[in-house]
């Protein structure tokens, strides 16, 4: 079951490349590309980063606590083999002392959660919590439809103008990976 996790949080990006052809090239590159976004130290369940690649060309899209990770992580991207270029879209989350409290408590109450539980050790843990101006959008990947339903509830028991459920499950990651 660990190793399913696993599995699932290294595809937590790989869902979002609908401009990824194909060719091995590419897919060559959105691998090195996607480690070099989940091995960033400073990467956590609160940032969501989606990377597209198009020959050499990048395009990262996404949220981000924090300006410098925002920067950090174009110029990580910039230093891969096979990358010509790199659209940085990423936006930086604003600060807000409720929006804090809210992806702290929404995290914490899903990674408790005997569902979540063994998650929460892993270095990447699939679900992402993102919280802006006090809506929630969860991101990432989960085992299954349950699991879904069971996140969404518990991001529902907390103060938030409104949450998106954008949680994909393994065979849905799957689908897509086999399109490639």
């Amino acid at each position: 079951m660990f190793k399913q996790f696993l599995v699932a949080a290294t595809l937590a990006l790989t869902f979002a490349a609908p401009a990824l052809a194909a060719d091995s090239e590419n897919l060559q590159t959105f691998r090195a590309v996607q480690k070099q976004v989940l091995q960033y130290p400073h990467f956590t369940i609160f940032d969501d980063v989606d990377v597209q690649v198009n020959g050499g060309m990048v395009t990262l899209v996404g949220k981000v606590t924090m300006p410098y990770k925002r920067d950090d992580i174009e110029k990580r991207v910039q230093r891969v083999a096979g990358v010509s270029a790199v659209d940085n879209r990423l936006q930086v989350l604003p600060a807000s002392q409720f929006d804090d409290q809210l992806r702290l408590g929404i995290a914490q109450a899903i990674y408790s959660n005997p569902a979540f539980r063994g998650m929460v050790s892993m270095v990447n843990p699939p679900i992402h919590v993102i919280v802006e101006n006090g809506h929630v959008t969860l991101g990432g990947v989960v085992m299954n439809e349950g699991d879904r339903v069971i996140a969404r509830s518990i991001a529902g028991n907390f103060p938030a103008f409104s949450i998106r459920n954008e949680l994909k499950t393994e065979a849905e990651v799957q689908r897509e990976l086999e399109k490639l």
